[in-house]
């Protein structure tokens, strides 16, 4: 009778990590939506009057050739979000657009976006239409209240005007991150 203890079976086959987004291609993401709505503003006749998934449908068509799996109105978690990437079969990017109904709508938007993340997702956005004639008091309301947020970890900065890059936890998890980049388009 051999006293050796018993190895531990192991299984043969290969880790394969979770897909996540790389920086890279988060920054990408975010510049081509940054461009689109930029482009949006510059033609305000076109965009008038448009309700938020008309909106939102020209970004999934502006991002559509770029990604493997674009899609809007996707169930994720607690509810549908408006713009979900997947890379095999796994979510990498999650958007939520909304038009801007100031400070208090501001934080149940980062709640709503927050509830839709599981802890596998890491990296998404929320993209504002602003129809206020002013911009300036909406980007400053963002910029000074995000932080009141229970889940906000940290701000990372402005990376041009009306592009905010926050880091922020889960719900439910303080010790899973999130980054949110939150960008703002001008539809006066």
């Amino acid at each position: 009778m051999s006293t050796e203890p018993s190895k531990p079976i192991t299984n043969s086959a290969p880790f394969v990590p979770e897909p996540t987004l790389d920086s890279s291609v988060y920054q990408e993401i975010l510049k081509i939506c940054h461009i689109t709505g930029v482009e949006m503003e510059r033609h305000p006749a076109i965009y008038k009057d448009k309700s938020e998934e008309t909106l939102r449908d020209h970004f999934i068509m502006v991002l559509s050739p770029n990604f493997e799996s674009v899609t809007g109105e996707t169930f994720n978690r607690s509810g549908k979000t408006d713009i979900l990437i997947r890379h095999e079969l796994k979510n990498v990017f999650v958007a939520e657009c909304k038009f801007w109904k100031g400070q208090k709508a501001h934080l149940k938007t980062i709640d709503q976006i927050l509830s839709y993340l599981t802890w596998r997702d890491s990296k998404a956005a929320i993209l504002y239409f602003v129809r206020n004639k002013n911009l300036d008091p909406v980007l400053s309301a963002i910029e000074d209240g995000t932080s009141e947020h229970h889940c906000f970890v940290k701000y990372r900065g402005k990376d041009t005007e009306g592009w905010f890059s926050y880091h922020f936890h889960l719900s439910e998890d303080d010790s899973k991150g999130v980054d949110i980049a939150v960008l703002c388009f001008h539809f006066p």
